[in-house]
């Protein structure tokens, strides 16, 4: 790792984490996302819109984390990073279509059919899509993980057992509101679902042992329903929005559960011995500060 941004010592240690690892995660994004010259070009502009400027890049951040409790810093686990990374680009470019949730703006800026049309965004999603499974198969993680476990863990994630059935369930709210049931269905597979997963696949790239594999899956479930929880909580438009916690249960328990839910989090990843859990555990507890 080429560590050129110098870590604030007094920063959290997921902010020291991001720091160390931004320049050479957003490096890497931009040598593997085909250039704007190649051709078709205006698919790859879109797909470039899509993908930067990026976000907090929390997902490629949390394998990351994942894969240096066991040592692996770089290689495998950054490409598996930009993997999961290209495919959460492809579910935000789809979710903001008009036939979705017909959203004009992301990041500040136009989305992807606003800025070029449906058609394309459709299809710079479809390329995304693919474009993280081209790279996520030519990453080899450590033993005791089989060659093709990492492709089967990102297409169990987006698939229709999870975040595609998540937003089928997002969708169907629209029609009829959710009970409390059918809110937890879709926050597990639309939002927590790609979360577990980029734990679970950092986790692999360094060969973690099956009892750490589990806790770590927990910790990355329970991650994920805290963060929707917490976004629910900090949204202040609630019109449209069907499959929220907030609409659903009311400020003082969305406040409770996201307590919980960061609670188990951090309750998994104490089962992990003889490993520092530190940028982890700072993870979780800092998305909770988000809300106080």
């Amino acid at each position: 790792m080429n560590a050129e941004t110098t870590p604030n010592p007094a920063a959290a240690p997921h902010d020291r984490f991001m720091a160390r690892w931004r320049e050479e995660l957003e490096r890497s994004l931009e040598h593997l996302a085909p250039a704007e010259d190649v051709r078709p070009g205006r698919l790859h502009r879109a797909m470039r819109h899509a993908l930067f400027p990026g976000g907090k890049r929390l997902r490629p951040m949390l394998c990351l984390a994942a894969a240096e409790l066991y040592g692996e810093v770089g290689g495998t686990a950054l490409h598996a990073a930009c993997a999961l990374e290209f495919f959460h680009t492809y579910t935000l470019v789809h979710d903001d279509l008009p036939c979705m949730d017909d959203d004009d703006t992301r990041r500040g800026r136009p989305t992807v059919h606003r800025a070029f049309d449906p058609a394309l965004a459709v299809l710079a999603g479809d390329a995304l899509q693919t474009l993280s499974f081209e790279v996520l198969a030519g990453c080899a993680p450590q033993d005791p993980c089989g060659p093709g476990r990492l492709v089967a863990e990102l297409a169990s994630a987006g698939g229709s057992r999870g975040v595609a059935g998540g937003q089928a369930g997002d969708l169907a709210a629209a029609e009829t509101p959710p009970d409390a049931e059918q809110l937890d269905y879709i926050h597990l597979h639309k939002t927590a679902a790609l979360i577990r997963a980029a734990v679970r696949i950092g986790a692999m790239c360094g060969g973690a042992r099956a009892d750490d594999l589990e806790a770590l899956s927990e910790y990355g479930c329970e991650l994920g329903l805290a963060f929707q929880i917490i976004d629910d909580l900090l949204d202040t438009k609630r019109d449209g929005e069907q499959a929220d916690y907030v609409k659903v249960h009311g400020k003082a328990e969305a406040r409770e559960a996201a307590e919980a839910r960061t609670a188990a989090a951090l309750a998994a990843l104490g089962r992990i011995r003889h490993r520092d859990t530190a940028v982890l555990h700072s993870f979780a507890e800092e998305m909770l500060k988000r809300n106080v």
